[in-house]
């Protein structure tokens, strides 16, 4: 029986470790002609391994995506090894973290370079070998991008700009019927594991039960990746700039942001704003709340 995306061309990126190589290796096992993209040599090796045993010959392509002549040679890899590229993820990401008032320029523009140019680059390179064909932008992003995680100002710049770089893609490219969406995993990482370990200490320290990854709402990469799978299927032919999230267990389709509370009045005096904010009686809620 053939595969969810027997026979697509599929370009992952940061795919020699954690949820990129198990977006690979799902993709490949559904048919798909992958290309893997790392840093490490070693990772790669691993991945390629991974990505043969479940039933395809990866194209590689080693570096990061902050170099531009990288996401190039990503997606010509695609295009010289498969004749083509019908989608490509952008997973590639990196965490330098730590909070405003200690933040390095290095430490902001490295984050930024790779999560948040790199999926610029790798889109509109990937977008330009669309053009004539169709396929699909599909872009990981994350929480930290609406919820406000503490130390994660450059993280979450990224991952919320590549959130609305998604929502214009969307537009731009559908007359080449190229598609563009976000997919806001939650899962056990190397990224998530500290913060798993340390609401785990905390419920010791309390002497309550200790929750697992999947109490707390992480999910296990391998069910993140039949997302990936499916999003790159045609059986998601109609989503285009969209966010899904997804744990394995849980999946939303997140709203555009759209305005609440809304009053309308010939003219707002600053005695009015005073007295009347927020509109229509509505308290503004917080973004974020404690586990």
């Amino acid at each position: 029986m053939a595969g969810l995306v027997e026979g697509k061309r599929i370009a992952v990126t940061g795919s020699s470790r954690g949820l990129g190589r198990a977006f690979a290796v799902a993709l490949a096992r559904e048919g798909a002609q992958v290309v893997i993209n790392g840093t490490s040599a070693d990772a790669l090796d691993e991945a390629v391994a991974l990505v043969e045993a479940a039933g395809a010959k990866p194209a590689v392509v080693r570096g990061s995506v902050a170099d531009t002549a990288v996401a190039d040679a990503i997606v010509g890899a695609c295009v010289d090894a498969f004749g083509g590229i019908d989608a490509i993820v952008n997973n590639a990401g990196i965490t330098r973290d730590r909070t405003l008032l200690k933040m390095t320029p290095e430490e902001f523009d490295e984050v930024i370079a790779v999560n948040l140019r790199g999926v610029w680059a790798c889109a509109q390179a990937a977008g330009r070998a669309m053009k004539e064909s169709g396929g699909q932008i599909l872009s990981v992003i994350s929480a930290s991008a609406f919820t406000g995680a503490i130390g994660q100002t450059n993280y979450a710049a990224s991952k919320a700009g590549v959130a609305s770089m998604t929502r214009v893609w969307s537009r731009e490219l559908e007359r080449y019927g190229i598609r563009a969406n976000a997919l806001w995993p939650v899962a056990v990482t190397d990224m998530t594991r500290g913060l798993i370990e340390k609401s785990q200490a905390q419920a010791r320290a309390d002497g309550k039960a200790e929750p697992t990854a999947a109490d707390l709402g992480f999910g296990d990469p391998d069910r993140i990746a039949d997302m990936v799978v499916y999003l790159t299927s045609d059986h998601a032919a109609a989503l285009n700039g969209q966010i899904v999230t997804f744990d394995g267990r849980k999946l939303a389709l997140w709203t555009h942001p759209r305005e609440i509370g809304v009053e309308k009045r010939d003219g707002w005096t600053l005695e009015d704003l005073v007295s009347d904010f927020p509109a229509a009686g509505r308290e503004p809620q917080p973004l974020y709340r404690a586990l």
